[in-house]
């Protein structure tokens, strides 16, 4: 590949400064630091989880202090995410990284970027993942300016919406997953179901009982084999004790290559509205989608008037997947949706179908907003001294 118009002569090494804030957050972080040594000499700082560990980042701390949602897991952590911050913000000052880009963590990269842009402007910080300011408080968009000086999105519809609404520079990257994940256009007459309860506490502690009795109600369904929880390294352990005790079998997997044969054999899935939602969309595989909220994010949804909470619906700006979004769990209310998703001969085709046509927009992105190389965004702002 070769240099973009306008980058440096890459004499010498890109110091970057990485942040990455939860797992997924952590393979786009990977993904951006492999594509940029294909060009240019790279030395890493920051934080990052298992990914970014395998791309020789020393992090800083744990990166899951900062995987939170929602201000029953906030409020409780909040002085030490305070204290977290600010010995990110220090760290990038005293360093002078060449970049800095934060992956994800949005209210945490905030409030970082927002300090270190008065203390030294001069440092450019991207943003990568942007927030969801479409679906929440759009006039945010304007306040990341002048924090951040480019957003590098993960979704297509991003850009233009960052233009109308007055945020910063953003382009459209793409997701590694198109990459990592085949997409599949069969549906098998049986297999497993994915369950897939979030990766931050909060979320397990909400959504595994929930995931627990619905696989108790379907383990007998002819079209269900086994049910898998794919999960982090870190969680293996934990996960595995905790469904010891659960009266169907399930199997606890971690790792890309085995959560990528699991979505290419499963039936269906049920996931949290989160990234992995966009994943299983980019395998082919049909879903419901939950999320039990806290009393904060309830109060966003009906203020905001969130149209979408699953990234397949919003992309495609339709109800393709279920959204089962609860203020109590209601496992009834997830198993039917899911048992009718097994059962009803048109919905999971008519998914695969929606998929099929979000996959193309993720590999090229739109005619406005074609999808660009993220190393090339980044080193376009690295001016060598």
């Amino acid at each position: 590949m070769s240099a973009p118009v306008g980058t440096p002569s890459r004499s010498k090494p890109l110091n970057l400064f990485i942040l990455a804030g939860e797992p997924s957050g952590d393979r786009i972080a990977a993904n951006l630091v492999q594509r940029l040594r294909e060009t240019t000499a790279v030395n890493l700082t920051g934080v990052g989880g298992e990914a970014l560990a395998d791309e020789g980042l020393q992090s800083l701390f744990d990166m899951n202090e900062l995987s939170v949602m929602g201000w029953a897991d906030v409020l409780p952590r909040l002085p030490k995410l305070l204290w977290r911050a600010r010995q990110v913000e220090k760290t990038i000052i005293r360093q002078r990284p060449d970049v800095v880009v934060f992956v994800d963590a949005q209210v945490f990269s905030a409030i970082v970027a927002k300090q270190v842009y008065k203390a030294a402007p001069d440092i450019p910080i991207l943003l990568c993942v942007a927030p969801a300011v479409w679906a929440w408080k759009p006039e945010r968009a304007q306040e990341l300016k002048p924090r951040f000086r480019e957003v590098m999105a993960v979704l297509p519809f991003e850009p233009a919406f960052m233009r109308t609404a007055g945020g910063p520079e953003t382009h459209y990257i793409g997701h590694p997953a198109t990459h990592a994940l085949k997409f599949r256009t069969d549906i098998p007459a049986t297999g497993p179901v994915l369950l897939l309860p979030g990766s931050r506490d909060g979320e397990l502690r909400r959504h595994l009982p929930l995931m627990k009795e619905t696989a108790i109600a379907l383990a007998k369904h002819p079209r269900v084999t086994s049910f898998v929880i794919p999960t982090p390294r870190r969680l293996e352990a934990s996960l595995k004790r905790l469904v010891s005790d659960w009266p169907v079998p399930v199997d606890v997997i971690t790792g890309e290559g085995p959560k990528a044969s699991a979505m290419a054999e499963a039936v269906a899935a049920v996931a949290v509205t989160g990234t992995v939602t966009l994943e299983l969309a980019l395998a082919g595989v049909p879903m419901v989608t939950t999320y039990v909220a806290d009393k904060g994010q309830a109060k966003r949804w009906f203020k905001y008037k969130v149209k979408f909470a699953a990234l397949p619906n919003a992309i495609l700006d339709q109800a393709l997947v279920p959204e089962i979004l609860q203020l109590e769990p209601d496992g009834e209310a997830l198993t039917s949706a899911v048992r009718q998703l097994l059962d009803a001969p048109d919905i999971a085709p008519k998914q695969v179908d929606g998929f099929a046509r979000i996959r193309t927009v993720m590999e090229q992105g739109t005619p406005e907003d074609p999808r660009v190389n993220p190393a090339e965004r980044v080193l376009s702002h690295w001016t060598q001294k």
